[in-house]
């Protein structure tokens, strides 16, 4: 049976199957088509997918006018009632007729009807009454606004009254005013309404004298089209969309914020979530959506400034109410750290820390921590952006966390699961090789002199002494292995997060947690492992040095959290193995939300 028997006989397109017959008869004539292309061309000629894309190209190419419905009328409902005459005068002459007469006096039928003869009107929309034409001669320049009433939620003073726009008692002229404009909703998007309207009355109500929580009773008891007598600002500058993203340092919950203007505008948020910043107009209260949410209408959120003084605020209270808390506010604030950022500059910026202290294989150097100025950041928002992967040149990722919590072992199982593509830095040192150590193998060895001059340049990453000895990790060793196509990985002093996060490295950070005391225990002591906090790893982990490794992780998490990209919780080696394994597969492969001023 040849191929265009077979595609008759299921009834193919005919086109396709002409096309299939000439390939067939002229498969002699071409020389340079080889079994495989020929038996390719076949099958896909024969494909079922084809076919159907064929039939439906040509039922849109020659039959769209011949498909379409159209309605055969659009006076029903007048229809019905002119039957309905006729049947009452027969009903009493046919059970036909009566049951028919009482058929379509039922309200699904008439409800029916009158439905398809909206659609056959196209009548789709609310219709909104004839605008007055009566003003007073003597009054100012006003325009009437009718807005149709949505179900937005409505609430008291500084509200959202109506289709996304808040009012307010004007402090010098006492007139009811247009406060805000939210970005999406119905007031926005109408083009009608703008900040700083005077509002006169609302459906025929002066509103003069009123407050707004006034305003709003009557907008609360009207229906339907709601109408206002508007007097216009002098300026009505357009409502430019911001493009900016940022990720959030801190949750917000609206209903829960004493000061919001609107609980009901308030835009609620998780730590970690990015926002979409769609207006900064108001020094106070930004305007912003969740990033990805299909949700046109932005929300109301604390600005920067303001959520600065709230966090200065409240470290100064707990600064007081309990002094053997880690101190909060050490150093003043200077005043312009309350006052509004730019609109063009929401990230923060970047700082240098000189490490004192760090840990390289079994070693604690031993030297004084300084969180003095870390205590004094008040992360808030931070501006962000997504950088794309790069194939062959791959982010460091570092791990982060208190001592004993894994990170040695978890980098030592990744390095082991694939070792021609992780790798890390070679350490340098000031001390002399020795016997059998190889200069750029074991560390990079040089004058204490050489190494103190890179450290004041800022060249290392972290750095610590030990026994007379400097030791540290050069960010030059970082960009080489990252230059080289391989996958550079970390585990510094969580200090040194200041010197690694920059625009040059651009490192995933990756927080290891601890899981609570009884897990932890349960679990090193299962596994048999090692005290950290004994040089020569020669006994298991104490309570007391369990309650240090939770400590120190909380103190880290209070510091440094906001740099944190993900965080794993060690409570399972080999699940938080896993986690990390897909989450450097994650680095390499997705677009992720760095710092804007990376891809800048």
């Amino acid at each position: 049976m040849t191929a265009a028997l077979v595609m008759d006989t299921v009834n193919w397109d005919p086109s396709l199957s002409k096309l299939l017959n000439s390939l067939v008869e002229s498969k002699a004539d071409i020389p340079s088509c080889t079994d495989e292309e020929f038996g390719f061309l076949s099958e896909l000629l024969q494909s079922k997918e084809l076919n159907a894309l064929v039939k439906v190209h040509n039922k849109v190419l020659h039959n769209i006018k011949d498909d379409k419905f159209y309605p055969m009328l659009s006076n029903a409902m007048d229809i019905d009632v002119d039957v309905l005459e006729v049947l009452a005068t027969k009903t009493h002459v046919s059970q036909d007729c009566r049951e028919l007469f009482q058929l379509l006096q039922r309200p699904h039928i008439q409800g029916l009807l009158c439905a398809h003869d909206a659609v056959a009107q196209k009548d789709y929309y609310p219709r909104l009454p004839d605008i007055p034409l009566e003003v007073d001669e003597d009054e100012e320049t006003v325009k009437i606004v009718q807005l149709v009433k949505s179900n937005e939620p409505l609430s008291g003073d500084g509200v959202e009254p109506i289709l996304g726009a808040t009012i307010k008692t004007d402090e010098d002229t006492g007139k009811i005013v247009i406060a805000r404009i939210m970005h999406g909703g119905a007031a926005d998007r109408s083009g009608l309404i703008h900040v700083g309207d005077e509002v006169c009355e609302v459906n025929g109500i002066s509103v003069e004298g009123k407050t707004p929580n006034c305003v709003l009773k009557i907008l609360q008891n009207s229906e339907g089209t709601i109408t206002f007598k508007i007097v216009p600002a002098d300026s009505k500058g357009g409502m430019r969309e911001s493009k900016v993203r940022v990720r959030a340092h801190f949750s917000y919950k609206a209903a829960e914020d004493p000061h919001t203007p609107c609980k009901e505008a308030g835009l609620d948020f998780s730590k970690g979530d990015v926002l979409h910043i769609v207006s900064q107009d108001d020094i106070y209260w930004w305007q912003a959506r969740r990033e990805g949410d299909r949700n046109m209408r932005a929300g109301l959120i604390p600005s920067r400034a303001l959520q600065e003084r709230r966090i200065i605020v409240e470290r100064q209270q707990k600064e007081k109410t309990d002094e053997d808390t880690i101190s909060l506010c050490s150093v003043p604030v200077p005043l312009p750290a309350l006052c509004p950022r730019p609109s063009n500059s929401l990230h923060d910026s970047p700082t240098k820390c000189n490490l004192q202290g760090i840990k390289t294989k079994k070693i604690m150097y031993d030297a004084a921590e300084n969180d003095d100025f870390d205590r004094e950041e008040i992360p808030t928002y931070e501006e962000v952006a997504k950088l794309y992967p790069r194939p062959g040149l791959y982010r460091p990722v570092v791990l982060i966390g208190p001592p004993g919590v894994g990170r040695n072992e978890l980098k030592r199982r990744i390095m082991a699961s694939d070792p021609d593509k992780y790798k890390t830095p070679v350490p340098y040192t000031s001390r002399p090789p020795r016997l059998g150590e190889v200069n750029g193998k074991e560390y990079h060895f040089t004058s204490r002199e050489r190494m103190e001059e890179d450290i004041q340049a800022g060249k290392f990453i972290e750095y610590g002494e030990y026994k007379g000895n400097l030791y540290g990790t050069n960010t030059e060793s970082v960009s080489s292995l990252v230059d080289a196509g391989y996958v550079c990985l970390l585990n510094p002093h969580y200090q040194a997060l200041k010197m690694l996060r920059s625009q040059k490295l651009k490192p995933y950070v990756i927080y290891i947690k601890p899981p609570r005391f009884e897990i932890l225990k349960e679990t090193r002591n299962e596994a048999r492992a090692r005290s950290t906090f004994d040089e020569n790893n020669s006994r298991g982990f104490t309570d007391v040095e369990f309650n240090e490794i939770l400590h120190s992780a909380a103190r880290i998490e209070f510091l440094y959290s906001h740099l944190f990209d993900e965080v794993i919780v060690n409570a399972d080696l080999s699940m938080a193995f896993e986690q990390l394994v897909n989450a450097i597969q994650r680095v390499e492969t997705d677009p992720l939300w760095v710092p804007a001023s990376w891809v800048q």
